[in-house]
């Protein structure tokens, strides 16, 4: 019984946090710096999120930070999502086979 009350109260907290602005917010939002707030929100959290991730999911800290140098270059200079990844994923790979014969 315990869980279905678990499930029901995080259905509703999660409907509420959808509902809410929606209701709230019914015209355009004419606030710059709340316009911009809330369109920089999502990078934000997407940083937030995937950062610890780069970090903590390779071998060593040292091949972490060769993989993002190089996604953060490649994504500088324009390139698609494919290659960064791709690049970021065999930098990271070359680097731990060269730590691992050091």
């Amino acid at each position: 019984m315990k869980v279905y009350i678990y499930i029901l109260t995080m259905a509703l907290v999660t409907y509420l946090i959808r509902v809410v602005p929606l209701v709230l917010f019914r015209n355009k939002i004419e606030n710059r710096f709340v316009s911009s707030f809330l369109y920089y929100v999502p990078y934000a959290c997407l940083t937030a999120l995937t950062l610890p991730a780069i970090f903590y999911s390779t071998e060593s800290v040292i091949s972490a930070i060769a993989g993002l140098v190089v996604a953060i270059i490649l994504g500088f200079k324009g390139k698609g999502l494919v290659i960064v990844a791709a690049a970021a994923c065999v930098t990271v790979f070359v680097v731990e086979r060269l730590l691992t014969l050091i």
